[in-house]
């Protein structure tokens, strides 16, 4: 359970010291891992024993167990309230950081060749991962044939993978909050015979072993959201050099799919 659902399931359990504790808890949810405990006991006006006492009836040994708790909620993808303007110059650099992590992924020589040579390619990502997918199946739409998404909004997902075989790639993007099926998805994608490429957050490595490449990419937090900077910039890349391993067949989709977008009036 959560810290908050913690405090709530036992609040009428707790004495008026430790109640006010608590709501000092629930006050500082955001930032609390920033304090120490008896800044926190100050906060609240009582005293350290009290604090603690409130840590041990919520289940936690101590107050590092409680930043443990918190950290692990953030590194689930849980957004957290960031007080002030951000330092702007902080966050260009932790971007800049994860760009660069993401871009020297040693693998992706690997999987735009897969991609470049599959007969068939199908793109799948959920929630927050959709984005992502979609960007990466626009782009390769443009360098190679039958590049599909998944799922279709309002529509399953299970069809999407009979028929596909040995000369077909699956990529999955997962980012950390994915739906509980992933692993099922993943297993099922596998047992058709085409390679599946699994991008994500470090988070997915329970996963990894389900794919037949393991692309792992950062996400920077430094705000309340994920920022998915890093993610769109390898998918970028990652089409750039399908283009380029399509060779002549590449630039000339470019080209008639660019003749088509001028003859319906479709983008200016």
């Amino acid at each position: 359970m959560r810290i908050d659902e913690r405090i709530a399931a036992h609040h009428d359990e707790l004495g008026p010291q430790e109640r006010r504790a608590a709501a000092t808890l629930l006050e500082h949810l955001d930032d609390l891992a920033t304090y120490r405990a008896a800044e926190l006991a100050e906060l609240a006006g009582v005293s350290r024993a009290t604090m603690s006492r409130l840590f041990r009836s919520l289940g936690f040994a101590d107050f590092d167990q409680v930043r443990e708790h918190l950290r692990g909620l953030r590194g689930a993808g849980e957004p957290r309230r960031v007080e002030g303007a951000p330092d702007v110059a902080t966050l260009v650099a932790a971007e800049q950081a994860a760009i660069q992590r993401a871009l020297e992924h040693p693998r992706l020589p690997e999987v735009a060749g897969l991609v470049a040579l599959a007969h068939r390619v199908l793109v799948v990502g959920w929630r927050n991962s959709y984005p992502v997918a979609l960007h990466l199946r626009e782009q390769l739409a443009q360098a190679r044939d039958d590049v599909g998404i998944a799922p279709v909004p309002g529509q399953a997902i299970g069809e999407e993978l009979v028929g596909l075989g040995p000369d077909d790639v699956v990529v999955v993007v997962a980012f950390r909050r994915r739906p509980p099926h992933l692993g099922p998805f993943l297993e099922a994608a596998r047992d058709t015979g085409a390679a599946v490429v699994l991008l994500g957050d470090p988070s997915a490595v329970a996963h990894a072993a389900r794919a037949t490449v393991w692309v792992e990419c950062p996400l920077q937090s430094t705000l309340a959201f994920d920022s998915y900077a890093a993610p769109m910039a390898l998918v970028g890349l990652l089409a750039d050099s399908v283009l380029a391993a399509c060779r002549r067949h590449g630039p000339a989709r470019v080209r008639a799919i660019t003749e088509t977008y001028e003859r319906l009036g479709e983008v200016e």
